[in-house]
């Protein structure tokens, strides 16, 4: 009975140690059309305040390798190339090499978490793969945002790891109108904008969760900014959606850790 019953003791610790590894992230930044100075260690903290993340930031996605993703379980993106002629908006880095497509593309399709935030996928427009696992971009001529202001926030998807158990909110940050959501994204929450020149009357999505080969994706429209005193990334409802959706699109689950935030 010892010689199976060691193995059997064994196998339950290393499942206990694999149950206590954090979540290891990697934050892309370095480049926004927003304030990524401010949003990315905002990022950060909601993250390594909860003890559950490892979190590393990479300031340089056009250098992305293989062999840095083999160390990340999600990625988060709060870097775009955001690209506006009309505006006469145009980044320092346009486009991700070759090598680095490819190394982005197959960490999401061989189980990859992908996690975007606000306009972390306003980028590549032509690039079909990055499109379907960004989710929901802003689409040049189509998308619109109002001034920051307070809205309310629904939970449409309650059975969900990631909004289960939370209740709709009011938050104070930017709305966008009509973003450009990719066929087959689920909404888990969207925002009531009110009726004025930009659109109205309607329940915008602004949280939305789908899959690219294995990876899980999602993708949180709010969080403009870094903020204060509940606006923007400082809200609670903010940080705990955050939370809950980097931690489900690298395990598939969200732990009672993080849960515990939000009570």
């Amino acid at each position: 009975m010892r010689i199976f019953l060691l193995p059997a003791i064994c196998a339950a610790s290393m499942l206990a140690l694999s149950a206590a590894d954090p979540v290891r992230v990697m934050i892309l930044s370095g480049q926004n059309n927003h304030k990524w100075q401010e949003t990315t260690p905002a990022l950060q903290s909601a993250l390594e305040s909860d003890g559950r993340f490892k979190v590393t930031v990479c300031e340089t996605p056009w250098a992305l390798t293989p062999g840095q993703l083999e160390k990340v379980d999600v990625i988060v993106s709060n870097w775009n190339a955001f690209t506006n002629p009309a505006k006469g908006v145009a980044p320092k880095v346009a486009e991700l090499p070759e090598a680095a497509r490819l190394a982005y593309v197959e960490f999401v399709r061989k189980g990859g978490g992908h996690v975007v935030v606000h306009a972390g996928s306003s980028s590549f427009p032509d690039w079909e793969d990055y499109q379907k696992i960004c989710l929901a971009t802003w689409k040049l001529g189509t998308t619109e945002h109002r001034h920051p202001h307070e809205f309310e926030v629904r939970m449409d998807d309650p059975s969900h790891p990631v909004t289960a158990g939370l209740s709709g909110f009011k938050t104070f940050d930017e709305l966008w109108i009509h973003p450009g959501v990719v066929p087959g994204a689920k909404v888990l929450a969207s925002s009531y904008s009110v009726k004025d020149e930009k659109g109205g009357d309607e329940w915008i999505p602004s949280v939305l969760v789908g899959e690219f080969g294995k990876g899980r994706c999602i993708t949180i429209l709010l969080g403009h900014a870094a903020g204060k005193d509940g606006q923007f990334m400082s809200s609670p409802q903010f940080q705990e959606l955050f939370r809950r959706g980097v931690e489900w699109a690298a395990t598939g689950s969200v732990s009672r850790t993080a849960k515990s935030k939000a009570e």
